[in-house]
């Protein structure tokens, strides 16, 4: 307070509650935590308690029953210690708790007299490990500030996958966080006695740092009012408690301090914005401190000192609009201890009662979000609007009890009334945990409520978009069909088929003209068949590849029908030359060697756009990138630390994914960083992944498995890995990997394991559900690869959207999948759309290492002699029956009898245009029968 002005809450006085006015039956426990472990809201207390290893949260009412006593009841809410908790600013039901399980889960409560809620309506993941603190965001709603050890993150509660931003990390265990009173700061004391503050839609870094603190023991850190200012508790060199004031500025130096003697206990402090009072209490102290924070000298001036009649375990603040005004109740604090919860009240002394004094109560803070979580990170400056504590012209809040009660409905498990509860199908907030007080929340009003709800029947419009809306989107390929062709097109009599190629192998590989496949005999040898030569293939004497070492991987240039680059054990790359025509004779002597790799090669990927340019991965856990037209290594991707399961470049050619062991899923900028420019969580599972740019490279899709091995494929943002996958599709439960193929016309993927009988079939689509499953096919027995070959390779008439080859133990059989279609006859232009000219390159490897990029054309896939079906006659309904007024006409007997008759005249034919045959035979002379 100001020394030339006389402080009106300078005679602010405690009074601690008579024992018959404590909220009994509580258990707390004395865990270490970071938290306060005690936090209300309007309404609801919650608290910490011992039962289940600290994992249950304890919860009462901030005002008593109609009996004058409390209700306390219990909710498991985690599977260990809760180490912070914090209501909602906007909604007095929602609560926000974080955990040593490493999670964050914000349920909706209820009046303590009735049922809870049987689980959480959020769960956050943030992959920290254990959980120390939570706050609220103070202008926005369903925004959260979480801390872990040593790092604090944003979280959009609507958008649950990953957070909106995580925060340098500090240099040691994170012990406080608070907003500033507009949203816009985010303060925070750490062990390592540093104060940072920061700017989250700016930077991840602390906009200001400094070496506040003097001991690395437990503080706390506080803003100031909406100003500039910032409070800390914390210790001394010589392990005194103190209070500090600094401005967030110049952190380099305090504004004003005090001293509360010499103890263990952490203090935790309560600041009131309005007022200006600060109080502080010590964990396990029977002594609570109250202060006047001013903006100028004394900075803090003792206004109270309490003593208490137990420990303390937490204390909370009550919100100004619980308090009762008219009392001159300026501040309620509530004391957790062993056994009770104790209310502490905070009076101003004034000589006429049960009035409203003003002068003690300026506007406070509203109970509506400024801003939804999206807005303010957008860059909103929205601020909460300000209420007046004054009884006579105070609105109730949305949620608040009517004075004349009706009589009670029967509430349902997430503590809404069936009135209340939203219908099913009726549009609701977009957000989960819209507050009831919430702009954003649903409308009321009979406009904007369903048909159903309103008591009209809907349209059938609304009907079929109600039923669509309940199953579901739906592909235009999910009546896709797979079918084997003709026995003649098959290759038979294969023999002697390597079946132990590496999981990072696909088995075999093919281009348009010819197909290449490893054989188990010595000396890594790959057979070359000819497509144009299909057959029964001869017993002995089949000319082959001799690559000398076991092969690893092995891929035909896109652009090179004739090139074979094969990996070997050896750790070397070796290029091969098939002749026009295909083998004659066993090739012996590869065209080019490339070495540099130090142990053996995974795998190898030809770039889609510029000639001659490979990728390898390898053992020693880097992926080089080689030009062979000059055999020279010409970068060395570094970053990965365990074996890399796949890799892929965009489809633009720009990047290159890689997926790994180690759990990460990594994109390179090859010209530009030997690092990944992103990473993120890849799948859990260890046995095994494959990683494809799908939806014109927007997103990742990653064949893998879960934790419990079940096969799974996990669709990621290519512009955020940090974020983790958006969505998943859980397969089946089989060793082997699904091997992904992805046709960017269609969006369609087509995947299959090593040794399965099913062919999995999704179109992914870049919006929710995301994985749209068709029908799959299915052989008669296990294949060992499938192997897919350019467009211009289907039959259109046939509507055939890809074409490939199914490699069998002992025959390899072109396989087909098909649209449904009826007018075959016509081009279907919904179905095929112009399509990449990928076999073919446009630009060189030098070109691209120099920067430039390329791009395939296109070209259509429309026969010259057939019609789009955009462009088709509409077929004209011929009606196969005459029409029911045909038969229902009313007919006379005679017009009956003349139909019939005319009927059978007609049946048995004009007899004088139509003689009997024996007319026409001669008959016999009367004489001749004399004789």
């Amino acid at each position: 307070m100001n020394r030339f002005k006389t402080s009106k809450f300078k005679n602010t006085t405690p009074k601690i509650a008579k024992k018959d006015g404590w909220i009994s039956n509580v258990r707390a426990g004395s865990f270490t935590s970071q938290g306060n472990h005690i936090k209300s809201s309007t309404r609801l207390v919650a608290f910490n308690t011992d039962q289940a290893g600290g994992g249950m949260l304890g919860l009462t009412s901030v005002e008593p029953g109609s009996d004058g006593r409390w209700t306390v009841t219990v909710i498991p809410c985690h599977a260990d210690l809760i180490t912070d908790l914090d209501f909602s600013p906007f909604d007095d039901n929602l609560l926000a708790t974080c955990s040593a399980d490493e999670t964050v889960k914000l349920w909706r409560v209820c009046e303590p007299e009735q049922e809870q809620p049987g689980g959480a309506e959020v769960t956050l993941c943030p992959g920290e490990g254990r959980l120390e603190l939570v706050a609220f965001h103070p202008t926005s709603s369903g925004l959260l500030a979480v801390g872990s050890t040593k790092t604090a993150q944003l979280w959009d509660t609507s958008r649950q996958q990953s957070p909106l931003a995580a925060l340098e990390p500090h240099g040691d265990q994170l012990q406080s966080l608070s907003w500033k009173q507009d949203g816009s700061l985010l303060a925070s004391s750490c062990k390592d006695k540093k104060l940072r503050v920061f700017d989250p839609r700016a930077q991840l870094t602390p906009v200001q740092s400094a070496q506040g603190l003097q001991s690395n023991k437990d503080s706390r850190i506080l803003w100031v009012k909406d100003s500039d200012h910032i409070l800390t508790t914390g210790f001394d060199q010589m392990r005194g408690r103190e209070v500090r004031l600094w401005d967030s500025r110049k952190l380099g130096s305090s504004l004003g301090s005090a001293n509360l003697g010499t103890s263990n206990g952490t203090l935790m402090p309560l600041f009131d914005p309005d007022s200006g009072l600060l109080t502080v209490s010590g964990m396990g102290d029977s002594v609570i401190d109250c202060f006047e924070v001013s903006a100028s000298e004394p900075f803090l001036s003792q206004v109270s000192h309490c003593l208490t009649d137990a420990p303390t375990r937490g204390v909370a603040m009550v919100p100004k609009l619980a308090l009762d005004v008219l009392s001159c109740e300026v501040m309620r604090v509530l004391q957790l201890t062993d056994s009770f919860i104790v209310p502490i009240n905070y009076h101003v002394p004034r000589k006429s009662g049960q009035e409203f004094h003003a002068d003690l109560y300026p506007d406070t803070l509203g109970r509506t979000a400024a801003m939804s979580a999206a807005e303010w990170w957008k860059g909103g400056e929205k601020q909460v609007d300000k209420v007046s504590v004054n009884p006579s012209n105070r609105q109730k809040p949305n949620n608040a009890k009517p004075a004349n009660q009706m009589p009670a409905k029967k509430e349902l498990p997430s503590g809404r009334s069936k009135e209340e509860a939203p219908v099913r199908g009726c549009s609701t907030s977009s957000s989960p945990l819209s507050s009831p007080s919430s702009s954003a929340a649903p409308s009321r009003s009979p406009s904007s409520t369903s048909g159903l709800s309103s008591g009209f029947q809907p349209s059938p419009s609304q009907s079929v978009k109600a039923i669509s809306s309940m199953l579901g989107p739906s592909s235009k390929f999910r009546h896709l069909q797979g079918a084997v062709l003709h026995r003649d097109t098959h290759f038979t009599n294969l023999k002697g088929l390597n079946l132990t190629t590496p999981g990072e192998c696909d088995g075999f590989c093919a281009n348009r003209h010819r197909v290449a496949v490893p054989l188990a005999t010595a000396g890594g040898q790959i057979a070359i068949f000819e497509l144009s030569q299909a057959g029964k293939l001869a017993d002995t004497g089949l000319p082959t590849i001799q690559n000398s070492v076991n092969v690893a991987d092995f891929s035909w240039d896109p652009f090179n029908s004739h090139r074979l680059v094969v990996a070997g054990d050896d750790a070397k790359i070796r290029v091969w030359q098939v002749p026009e025509g295909g083998l004659t004779e066993t090739l012996t002597e590869p065209e080019a060697i490339l070495q540099g790799h130090t142990e053996k090669i995974y795998s190898v990927k030809f770039h889609p756009l510029a000639s001659g340019l490979l990728a390898s991965s390898s053992y020693d856990q880097t992926v080089r990138l080689w030009n062979l037209e000059s055999g020279d290594e010409v970068k060395a991707l570094r970053g990965h630390q365990d074996q890399i399961f796949g890799m892929a470049w965009s489809p633009d050619g720009k990047l290159l994914a890689t997926v790994c062991k180690d759990g990460k899923l990594r994109i390179y900028d090859p010209r530009k960083s030997a690092d990944p420019v992103q990473e993120g969580a890849g799948p859990e599972g260890h046995r095994g992944a494959r990683v494809v740019w799908v939806c014109d490279g927007k997103y990742l899709m990653v064949s893998g498995f879960d934790s419990r091995s079940e096969r799974t494929l996990y669709l990621h943002s290519a512009e955020s890995l940090s974020s983790g996958a958006i969505a998943s599709a859980p397969t089946d439960v089989s060793p082997s990997t699904l091997i992904p193929f992805y046709d960017p016309d269609t969006s369609v993927v087509i995947l299959t394991g090593k040794g399965d009988t099913r062919v999995y079939i999704f179109e992914i689509v870049p919006e929710a559900p995301y994985f749209l499953e068709c029908a799959s096919f299915n052989s008669s027995e296990p294949h060992k690869g499938l192997a897919f070959l350019p467009k211009t390779e289907c039959v259109v008439q046939e509507v055939e959207v890809a074409r490939g080859l199914r490699l069998s133990k002992t025959s390899i059989e072109p396989v087909v999948f098909r649209v449904p279609r009826v007018r075959k006859e016509f081009f279907q232009d919904d179905v095929y759309t112009d399509t990449a000219v990928w076999w073919e390159s446009s630009l060189t490897a030098s070109a691209w290492l120099a920067g430039s990029d390329g791009k395939h054309h296109s070209i259509s896939l429309k026969p010259k002699d057939m019609t789009p079906v955009s462009e088709a006659p509409k077929e004209v309904q011929v009606r196969k029956y005459l029409p029911s007024s045909h038969y229902l006409e009313e007919k006379t007997d005679e017009q009956k009898k003349d139909e019939l008759l005319s009927a059978m005249i007609g049946k048995l034919g004009n007899m004088d245009d139509n003689p009997l045959p024996q007319e026409s035979f001669q008959g016999v002379e009367d004489d001749e029968w004399g004789d």
